[in-house]
């Protein structure tokens, strides 16, 4: 199972899921606080944005224009490194992600 290290402001996260489970869904599952998804993974809140430790961005799918389009309208600052975690499914190739939350989701 592919494990990705969430860095909250407060502590860090190690989650594990099955692989193609987002990695909103599976720090919503573990309790991460920072990530709180409240459209469950439809990508229409902005509310699970993170940064990507910039080693791991080239391993990520390519970005979708409606993903490009949410990261404009999230509460906390978007940097180059901004992505929905409801947008990165955990597989293989991403096991030990790294990934920081932002200060807040609102």
């Amino acid at each position: 199972m592919p494990r990705a290290t969430l860095i909250t402001p407060s502590e860090a996260w190690v989650v594990e899921a099955l692989s193609d489970t987002s990695l909103m869904q599976a720090a919503v599952n573990a309790g991460v606080s920072g990530i709180v998804g409240e459209c469950a993974g439809n990508m229409s809140c902005g509310t699970c944005q993170l940064y990507v430790v910039e080693a791991w961005l080239a391993r990520l799918p390519e970005m979708s224009a409606a993903e490009n389009e949410m990261l404009d309208a999230v509460a906390s600052e978007r940097s180059p490194n901004s992505r929905l975690a409801c947008q990165i499914e955990l597989r293989d190739p991403l096991n030990g992600l790294v990934v920081y939350a932002p200060m807040s989701q609102y």
